[in-house]
């Protein structure tokens, strides 16, 4: 007998309610569903690694069903009235971002990224017409774009006739059948949503959980080192990455904010132009354990070997950077912020406003952060606070447009932008270096002198030497670029300092590989090989004949520890800047420099316990 009162809940019946949100929503489920099958199988990231071996995201079947579901389930709590339009304003959005999406994949051979939508957020009415009628075509309808068009087409034919369906069916006036018709069907049809569930869950918990991390991040920096771990977020739909871009740059803008707010407090007292030309070489993922300057076997440097033989560089010994990431680095290289200080890298000026305030002439060429439409967030994150309309025109006077397939380009967009009749002036290279892929970073057809079968490295495998030799190659070839940065200066009252952003791992020690370990922990072994970097200065017989003292200071200082985050001191120092930004315990050639000051790799272990 049932009590007065209580509600009597039979299980098999809510059971059966686990398939409403379909029932309710078929048509929204399957045709979204359509939708994001086809992206995740057209879109493979990379993209270029689409004909080595790429595959589509192993879980985009249960995850798709899981991700529409809930949608489903969403839409169940509106009133039907309202449903309709609701669904119909997704359809448009949906369907909209998804063209974008494989648009921007086959013309630009990215998905949407932070760079994208910057980009787009920065242009123009005009811009956006000239950009839609040079890409939009019909060549454009034959790629794979076509086949959300063509699913478009079907779901307003399917509509078309669903709705004529309903007219006649409203003619023909059909028997009803009792629910219990209905019971068994409707378990069987619940328990088979209630186990795609279970399923859909439990295979696609860690991404979820990792999509749940990118998005507490507090800072693009964070983001950046979430998006190198193994278990990284896989942001396999649109919709997510579209989320994620509108993220990303709502963080970049609120460190660009705080770096226009510490812009406005620069004071510079006076200045000297000490050395009226100073030259920043910024390499990239160099081992300093493949430099023939510090002692490797092979001939990767011979001009700088060459220059040091002359008296004209001197190598510094014991120096580390802050990370092995160079959006990290450049943000500890051009911040006055020194590692260990309280608050964030953007709560201090960055160096090259402080040099144009002084009188500076300030020229910047690089050859990898000039944001395209297909960069990833590395290069979204190190280059978003150079490449801000308004911060790049407080920092630079002048900066190239373009980037270069090799680093020769680098000196040729300065050769093209430099002025003889200034007299101060800081310029600021960087290069792509020794960047993976290293074969892509050296004219193999004439730059090419190691080969595989130098190597005798029994623990290798052919194609593991051969890897090996594109990298030194690269470094030698890198060693020809820095030679004619000095050759450009020969004439001048000049300084060049070369400093890479940080190290690489190029099979030096097991386990053997190439690249970096970004979520291994730090100990020695991988300090060696991705935070230990080479670091010279040279200077021109006119520098060298001026400050004989300076030049005396310089060499007295080679082996002292450094880490480069304290760079911009000595940058100011040599420019003879007076300013309270200035901090003579982080000037490297200065009496009063801290040698104790810790080293700390990565925000978390000091090098100097770790070399002990």
């Amino acid at each position: 007998m049932r009590r007065k009162g209580k509600t009597h809940i039979n299980p098999l019946k809510w059971i059966g309610y686990l398939f409403s949100p379909i029932q309710k929503n078929g048509a929204f489920f399957v045709f979204m569903f359509a939708l994001g099958w086809i992206c995740t199988q057209y879109e493979i990231m990379p993209y270029y690694l689409r004909n080595k071996g790429a595959e589509p995201y192993e879980l985009s079947m249960p995850e798709l069903f899981l991700d529409i579901y809930i949608v489903c389930a969403l839409l169940m709590l509106i009133p039907k009235k309202i449903r309709i339009w609701v669904k119909a304003l997704l359809y448009v959005f949906l369907y909209g971002l998804a063209l974008v999406d494989m648009f921007c994949y086959e013309r630009f051979e990215s998905t949407l990224t932070p760079t994208m939508l910057m980009l787009a957020m920065e242009t123009t009415s005009q811009e956006a017409k000239e950009f839609l009628s040079g890409y939009l075509s019909w060549d454009t309808v034959k790629t794979n774009v076509g086949w959300i068009l063509l699913l478009m087409a079907v779901h307003v034919v399917w509509t078309f006739v669903r709705l004529l369906a309903k007219k006649m069916s409203r003619r023909i006036l059909l028997p009803k059948l009792h629910e219990s018709v209905y019971i068994i069907p409707k378990l069987l049809i619940g328990l088979l949503t209630a186990w795609c569930l279970y399923s859909a869950i439990s295979q696609t918990w860690n991404n979820k959980m990792a999509i749940r991390r990118l998005f507490a991040c507090e800072t693009i920096g964070q983001v950046e080192h979430e998006l190198n771990k193994k278990d990284k977020a896989n942001l396999y739909i649109p919709v997510y990455r579209l989320a994620f871009g509108l993220y990303a740059n709502g963080l970049a803008d609120t460190q660009i904010d705080q770096l226009e707010v510490t812009s406005d407090k620069i004071q510079v007292d006076s200045c000297s132009y000490r050395v009226p030309n100073i030259v920043l070489v910024i390499g990239e993922s160099y081992n300093k354990h493949h430099s023939q300057l510090y002692g490797y076997d092979k001939a990767t440097t011979p001009r700088q070997m060459a220059l040091e033989a002359e008296g004209s560089l001197v190598k510094y010994t014991d120096v580390v950077s802050t990370w092995n990431l160079t959006s990290f680095v450049f943000k500890h290289l051009f911040s006055l912020y020194a590692v260990g200080d309280s608050g964030e890298w953007c709560d201090q000026p960055l160096f090259p406003e402080v040099f144009r305030k002084a009188g500076y002439h300030v020229t910047f060429v690089t050859n990898q952060f000039e944001p395209k439409a297909k960069d990833a967030v590395y290069d979204f994150s190190g280059g978003f606070f150079l490449n801000d309309p308004e911060l790049s025109q407080r920092q630079f006077d002048s900066h190239n447009t373009k980037t270069h397939r090799f680093d020769d380009g680098v000196i040729k967009e300065y050769d093209a932008l430099k002025d003889s009749t200034i007299k101060h002036n800081l310029v600021i290279l960087h290069l792509m270096g020794s960047h993976v892929d290293y074969r892509a970073r050296y004219p193999q057809k004439t730059n090419t002198v190691f080969t595989p079968q130098m190597y005798n490295r029994p623990e290798l495998s052919d194609q593991q030497k051969q890897i090996l030799a594109h990298y030194d190659n690269s470094l030698r070839y890198n060693d020809s670029i820095v030679a004619v940065v000095t050759q450009r200066f020969i004439d001048k009252d000049a300084v060049v300092i070369y400093v890479p952003d940080h190290g690489e791992e190029i099979f030096d020690d097991s386990p053997y590989m190439y690249g970096r370990m970004h979520s291994a922990n730090i100990d020695y072994r991988l300090a060696r090989n991705e935070m230990e970097i080479p670091f010279w200065i040279w200077g021109s017989p006119q520098y060298r004949e001026n400050h004989p003292y300076g030049w005396l200071a310089i060499q007295n200082a080679k082996n002292r520890p450094l880490m480069i985050d304290a760079l911009p001191h000595l940058l100011m120092y040599l420019g003879g800047i007076s300013t309270p930004l200035y901090r003579e315990e982080l000037n490297v050639i200065s009496p009063k420099y801290d040698e104790k000051r810790p080293r700390i790799l990565k925000g978390e272990t000091d090098y100097n316990t770790l070399k002990k």
